[in-house]
């Protein structure tokens, strides 16, 4: 898959993401990369920043939080393109969820693994 149709996805996904929760997200950009970190092979999604729950009345003059979302590991768990669609979605939900201070325990919990 180009890496085009796979942005179109990632925005497709952002499109589903309740206007509410996104007029909330504060400071984030969120960006696809084709390959996670050195040493993360199966990285599917990032988030690198300050959750919201975490901003203190010092907060301020930071750069943007970033959301990453990773090309080649989510295409090489995929075996077609609808899974590829569920893939991100799922992903940008987990990542969004990190920037609401939303952990992997909690998102476990609710069934977002």
């Amino acid at each position: 898959m180009s890496r085009e149709r796979f942005e179109e996805l990632v925005g497709d996904a952002l499109d589903e993401v309740p206007e509410e929760l996104l007029a909330l997200m504060s400071n984030v950009v969120i960006l696809v990369e084709d390959d996670p970190p050195p040493g993360e092979p199966d990285l599917l999604g990032l988030y690198e920043g300050h959750a919201l729950t975490d901003r203190g009345w010092d907060y301020s003059l930071v750069l943007p939080d970033r959301i990453f979302l990773y090309r080649h590991p989510i295409l090489r768990i995929c075996d077609s393109e609808e899974d590829v669609v569920d893939e991100v979605a799922v992903t940008v939900v987990h990542e969004i969820a990190h920037h609401f201070g939303i952990d992997d325990e909690r998102l476990h919990e609710l069934g977002w693994d």
